[in-house]
């Protein structure tokens, strides 16, 4: 399965341009790592590193008027690959 972190600068100037007199939603689906993998060789749990992404990243999120409009757990993939599993799932 491909990793799909970081939008391609094409992609992100695609996104840029879409209009923008109405509301976006984005779902988001987050598979966690039992361990972080930083750089600096950090030993945190991968649930510990995306706490700490979203004490840092809520403040700017609402600030743009941002919110998380639901939360919910997963429960299975309908139509997809089956062994797809999802520790968090949002919309935003």
């Amino acid at each position: 399965m491909e990793h799909y972190v970081d939008p391609t600068k094409e992609r992100f100037g695609l996104f840029k341009d879409l209009a923008q007199d109405h509301p976006i939603h984005m779902l988001n689906l987050v598979r966690l790592r039992e361990k972080a993998a930083y750089p600096d060789g950090r030993q945190v749990s991968g649930a510990e590193a995306y706490e700490a992404y979203g004490r840092e990243s809520r403040p700017v999120f609402e600030a743009l008027g941002g919110r998380i409009i639901w939360s919910g757990s997963f429960e299975l993939t309908l139509i997809g690959p089956a062994e797809e599993h999802w520790d968090i799932c949002f919309i935003a």
